[in-house]
């Protein structure tokens, strides 16, 4: 299948129009004639700019001309400033960087939780605690929380410990033996519980490891407070009251679904896809004028019935609000957390252990093919290369459906590749999004996989040269959300800690840029309307106090953005 947006593009000759001084020289499509009939004048000028377009008809440019919420000219200062009139405002960006706007094409907007739960890691950077400063968090919620509820911890990271372990179900009695506790590791595949908590959901040494999942246990053979992946479900049974999490009140999800447009555009993220988060809430903030990014809204399961119930699909929606694919389906484990499905035992590991399975194959199968039947596209979660084999055996097997109904199906992560799966991947037209910003900030946690499965993990190089047009995912919480800090690992490969690994999946900073922006919108079928800047396209931008081509390398995640613009509107001013 080949990789191109199924719409036409916008085909604008900007030098014609310049030179002519006048929207009629131009030949536009129906979209643009509107475009044209409507906003014959430019609302905004930005000019003085290092305008990177991401456009290979005009790659680097002066100046935008914008026309209501859509990009009128691009070009140089000269071109651009001519075109003005007396109710045009005018921008000059002092020589900043100007980029279409970034595009995060997997990540969960965990807004009640950083609003309203204990925060035990720093969700956005690299930073350090102790188990003894997780302890005292959580204890001083403890303190102001009536016995018996749940006292629930979130961002704990297993390698950004000063005390250099995990944690453990002794450490969570310190917090209390009156409530039960839990801690969610900020990879999402396991958690940590209490002594209370497991007495609560009636797990003891004798109870078995589920189907796709693990308790961990100590030497004496009694869970140690870890569980993994479908052991988890032990703890969110109907038995087990009070519910482990509280749905938030509609309000109390609009104020965090307001509070994550604003942290999106604040780090320059003009569109999302979001997997999770309430639906009703981000209608909700439109209508009140506070939805300030795009909105590409991944449906939960009980969603997904819903949507087919009523015969709406995947695209359905606006520019603002648009219903994309399905919720991740688990094909297995995390790599962070190190429960993907292997084709060989983690090093180390004893007794041997591969990694977590969510469902059968035919299951998988199975689903594939009812989302597709419904209009829905597929959206699996896979990490390892079993995973991933599984989730394009799927896919593969309802191949006449795909082609039939041009819903290209998305496969989430799709960290540990080899070159046949990469082939696979091309051929039945899927669309990988693997994580960025674990690249710096995961570096940590690479030596448990060692260099010679690193040059296949996180593989931008590999897709880029085979042809796929490869989007970009951060998986907020499990990674930080900030383009910059994702787009500086995809270049570097470097971490944190100033170790580098698979180096030979490198990608250029241009080339990491077009990732996170039209490779974005072709991830959605939207990159007729955003993605670049070009005529024709939403004027959705942002503005770098430095440019990312000039910076060294290892400075790309420090650069400051200076404003975000989404429509034409500054939605962000740094």
């Amino acid at each position: 299948m080949a990789y191109r947006d199924s719409r036409p593009a916008f085909n604008f000759q900007r030098r014609s129009i310049l030179r002519a001084g006048t929207l009629g020289a131009l030949a536009f499509t129906s979209a643009g004639r509107a475009l044209a009939a409507s906003h014959a004048e430019p609302d905004l000028l930005v000019f003085n700019a290092k305008v990177h377009t991401v456009d290979p008809g005009l790659p680097e440019a002066q100046a935008v001309a914008i026309a209501g919420d859509r990009i009128l000219a691009v070009g140089t200062d000269a071109e651009i400033r001519a075109l003005a009139t007396p109710r045009t405002r005018l921008l000059d960006a002092r020589g900043m960087a100007l980029l279409p706007g970034f595009i995060d094409c997997h990540l969960h907007p965990v807004g009640e939780v950083l609003l309203n739960d204990v925060l035990v890691g720093n969700p956005y950077d690299v930073e350090f605690v102790s188990i003894d400063t997780i302890v005292a968090r959580l204890r001083e919620r403890a303190s102001r929380t009536p016995p018996g509820e749940w006292i629930r911890g979130y961002f704990f990271d297993d390698t950004k410990v000063t005390d250099k372990r995990s944690l453990t179900r002794a450490d969570l009695d310190r917090v209390s033996t009156r409530h039960p506790v839990f801690v969610q590791h900020r990879g999402g595949h396991s958690m940590f519980f209490n002594s209370a908590a497991f007495a609560l959901a009636g797990i003891t040494r004798d109870t078995p490891d589920p189907a796709g999942g693990t308790i961990g246990r100590n030497a004496k053979g009694e869970p140690d407070g870890r569980v993994t992946d479908n052991a988890m479900d032990l703890f969110y049974r109907d038995s087990v009251r009070p519910p482990i999490e509280v749905a938030p009140s509609l309000e109390c999800a609009i104020e965090a679904a307001a509070f994550m447009s604003q942290q999106f555009v604040r780090y320059g993220l003009t569109s999302v896809h979001h997997s999770g988060g309430s639906f009703a809430a981000l209608r909700a903030i439109r209508a009140q004028g506070k939805l300030v990014h795009r909105a590409n809204y991944e449906s939960e399961p009980a969603m997904v019935d819903s949507l087919i119930a009523a015969g709406i699909g995947t695209g359905f929606g606006d520019e603002w609000l648009r219903i994309g694919t399905t919720a991740e389906h688990m094909a297995d484990g995390s790599f962070s957390e190190r429960t993907m499905a292997l084709s060989h035992p983690y090093r180390g590991s004893k007794p041997p252990y591969s990694g977590n399975i969510a469902e059968s194959q035919d299951a998988a199968d199975a689903w594939v093919e009812r989302m597709l039947k419904s209009g829905m596209r597929p959206n699996i979660h896979a990490n390892g290369d079993v995973g991933i084999d599984r989730a394009l055996k799927a896919y593969e097997r309802s191949a006449a459906l795909i082609a039939q109904t041009g819903l290209r199906p998305k496969i989430t992560h799709c960290t540990y590749v080899n070159p046949d799966l990469i082939r696979r991947i091309k051929a039945i037209g899927a669309t990988p999004q693997p994580f960025t910003s674990y690249l710096y900030y995961n570096s940590d946690k690479f030596a448990f996989y060692g260099e010679e499965m690193m040059r296949s993990c996180l593989a931008f190089r590999d897709f880029l040269d085979a042809g796929i047009p490869v989007a970009a995912g951060s998986d907020f919480s499990p990674g930080p959300f900030a383009p910059l800090l994702g787009i500086q690992g995809m270049v570097t490969r470097t971490g944190w800690d100033g170790k580098t690994w698979g180096a030979n999946q490198r990608v250029t900073v241009a080339e990491a840029i077009r990732i996170y922006t039209l490779h974005g919108a072709m991830a959605s079928d939207e990159g007729h309307l955003k993605g670049s800047i070009t005529p024709g396209k939403l004027a959705d931008f942002v503005l770098l106090e430095e440019d990312p081509h000039e910076v060294a390398q290892d400075r790309i995640r420090q650069i400051k953005v200076a404003a975000t613009y989404t429509g034409g509107k500054e939605v962000f001013r740094g």
